[in-house]
C-alpha cells in the first residue's frame, strides 16, 4: 500500500481538476451554443454512458477510469480541437507535457503511473476499454449536439454529426447512434415538411 498523498499536494490537484468544470467545449462556443456544457460535463457523461455497456468482454471500471482520465490535461492546454490549426502531433506533444507537470506536482509515483498509463492508452487506442472510450467521446459529443439543436431552435450542428459518421464499430455504441442520427434526422425531416 503506498502511502498517503500530502493533503496539499491532493487539493491542489482537485483545484487543477476544477478548472475541468469551467472550461467550456471549444466545438460548441465555436457554434455559439448558448451555456455550453464544460470538459468535466463531458467526461462525466461519458463515464456514465460506461454502466449501460453490457459487453462481457469489457472491464467497466477500467472503461470509467479511462474515460475520466482521458481529458485532464485540458485543465493546462485548454480543449484543441481539429479545427484550431494545431498538429495531431502538436496537440498530443502538449497535453503530454500538461500531463506530466499536473502529475508531477502530485509527488505519488502510483497515482502518477495510472493516470498517466490511462491516457496514453486512451491516445494509442491500445485496449478494447480505450477504444470504447474513444467512441464514447464521439457518440456523448452526437448526444450533446443533438440535445442542443433540441434546446435552442434554428440550429444546426450537422458538422458534428458528419464528423462522427464512421466513428462507431462497437454494437452497443452504434445502436445508440443510430438511434440519436434518427431522432436527429426525423426532427429535420418534420420540421422541415411543417415549413412547406
Amino acid at each position: 500500500m503506498s502511502s498517503p498523498i500530502e493533503p496539499a499536494k491532493a487539493v491542489n490537484f482537485f483545484n487543477v481538476l476544477g478548472k475541468l468544470k469551467t472550461l467550456k467545449r471549444t466545438g460548441w462556443v465555436n457554434n455559439e451554443i448558448h451555456l455550453p456544457e464544460s470538459v468535466a460535463d463531458h467526461m462525466y457523461r461519458m463515464a456514465m454512458m460506461s454502466f449501460l455497456i453490457t459487453d462481457s468482454a469489457v472491464d467497466k471500471g477500467y472503461l470509467m477510469k479511462i474515460c475520466m482520465a482521458h481529458d485532464v490535461a485540458e485543465a493546462v492546454v485548454g480543449d484543441i480541437t481539429p479545427y484550431d490549426g494545431v498538429s495531431k502531433e502538436d496537440k498530443r506533444r502538449m497535453e503530454e507535457d500538461a500531463l506530466k507537470a499536473i502529475l508531477a506536482d502530485l509527488d505519488a509515483p502510483e497515482v502518477t503511473k495510472e493516470i498517466f498509463d490511462l491516457w496514453m492508452e486512451y491516445e494509442e487506442g491500445t485496449s478494447k476499454e480505450a477504444k470504447l472510450a474513444r467512441e464514447l467521446d464521439k457518440f456523448e459529443m452526437i448526444v450533446q449536439a443533438d440535445e442542443y439543436e433540441q434546446q435552442q431552435p434554428g440550429k444546426r450542428l450537422d458538422r458534428f454529426f458528419s464528423s462522427t459518421a464512421e466513428s462507431f464499430a462497437h454494437p452497443e455504441v452504434l445502436s445508440w447512434a443510430n438511434q440519436v442520427r434518427k431522432r436527429h434526422q426525423d426532427r429535420f425531416e418534420q420540421s422541415s415538411a411543417e415549413g412547406k
